[in-house]
């Protein structure tokens, strides 16, 4: 089969996506859009395209997650087109990379050891990777572009890893409070970003010590706010009236009606 013939093969697999993928970019056949897209250009879509095969998940739609999936595999050939073209990787070599950074990140599974050993070779790992990559400092390698939370959890992690972390989760309540006067002393609109930073990154390592993912924890926040809000626009309609029409306290009175009826 040929590759015109593969771009049609209905059970072509990852070949028939790479065609396709070479297709699309083909400097005189191809289309002008895919054409003229770069790493930096395609960025943006890869990271949507990851937070929807997130979102397909936690609706447990598994016919989305299908499709969000194919989604984002498409932004991996996409880059490995690119990387492909410039003559520095493919999605070959790409498999292959991961393929062996997986085994060397389980030897308990490749190579059985005990669990206390498994750790000790998990850091010495992870350290040898970042000397390799030139990262020689704690927080070196956190990607930039984490979503802040995330980043931030990462990052605490890292500095814990060295030493410095608070013991106790009393002496970060304590940090949550110290910051949440800050803010209020705040004066200036500068100051006041820097003291509400200051005191998200504090409750990110609350949530850190408590063991809970912030990302998450505002995820189903912003699940629940919705909700909630949703079933407060449907009472009002069923009154005959709107949120602009409404008013703050009708509104709040029938916030506490919804969250009395969720108990």
């Amino acid at each position: 089969m040929d590759n015109h013939d593969l771009v049609y093969a209905k059970e072509g697999g990852i070949e028939r996506l790479l065609q396709i993928m070479r297709r699309l970019r083909d400097p005189q056949t191809g289309c002008p859009w895919d054409i003229q897209q770069t790493f930096t250009s395609i960025a943006p879509y890869t990271i949507e395209e990851a937070y929807e095969v997130v979102d397909a998940i936690e609706r447990d739609d598994m016919a989305d997650l299908k499709g969000e999936l194919g989604d984002l595999l498409l932004q991996t050939v996409y880059h490995a087109a690119i990387g492909e073209e410039k003559g520095i990787f493919n999605l070959q070599s790409i498999a292959d990379g991961v393929s062996e950074k997986m085994i060397a990140r389980h030897p308990h599974v490749f190579d059985k050891k005990s669990a206390e050993k498994q750790k000790q070779d998990w850091e010495e790992i992870k350290a040898d990777e970042r000397m390799t990559l030139n990262q020689t400092r704690t927080l070196d390698g956190v990607a930039i572009n984490l979503p802040a939370l995330t980043r931030a959890t990462k990052l605490q992690k890292r500095a814990a890893r060295v030493g410095f972390d608070w013991p106790e989760v009393d002496k970060v309540l304590e940090k949550v409070s110290e910051e949440a006067i800050e803010l209020t002393e705040a004066k200036s609109a500068e100051h006041q970003h820097e003291e509400f930073g200051d005191l998200m990154f504090v409750m990110v390592n609350l949530a850190r010590h408590l063991k809970i993912d912030p990302e998450q924890s505002l995820r189903d926040a912003n699940k629940k706010f919705t909700r909630r809000f949703n079933e407060v626009e449907k009472k009002l309609f069923e009154k005959g009236g709107t949120p602009t029409l409404s008013n703050l306290a009708e509104m709040d009175s029938l916030w506490r009606e919804v969250k009395q009826e969720e108990k």
